[in-house]
């Protein structure tokens, strides 16, 4: 809701390229920036949850990029389930360090402890 929706003093947002209403406007949404693998620097760590379940937990993903397939690829060479977490956390199910770590140099990511 506007500040002054409803009022005379409502003025209705417009495109910053055609100046148009934004409900007119027909320019192509603008393409998001992905960062590449060689410019983030990830953390890869283990973390118990209750009833002593083992997490295979990797952090700090720019949350620009797409990162299902990365997933993917981690689960299949794992062969373990996992899930994508706020798009910047991907987690593993078990202790799978050792080969994740393997698999994300090979990619180009930088890694930490963590």
């Amino acid at each position: 809701m506007r500040l002054f929706e409803g009022t005379e003093f409502d003025r209705p947002p417009k495109c910053d390229e055609c100046g148009q209403l934004l409900e007119d406007c027909r320019c192509p949404p603008a393409a998001i920036a992905e960062v590449p693998a060689e410019r983030q620097t990830l953390r890869v760590g283990v973390e118990k949850r209750k009833k002593g379940k083992i997490v295979t937990v990797i952090r700090d993903l720019a949350d620009t990029n797409s990162h299902a397939d990365l997933l993917t690829t981690l689960k299949s060479s794992c062969g373990a389930g996992g899930t994508l977490q706020d798009s910047s956390t991907i987690e593993i199910q078990g202790e799978h360090v050792q080969r994740i770590r393997q698999l994300l140099k090979a990619r180009g990511f930088k890694l930490r402890n963590g």
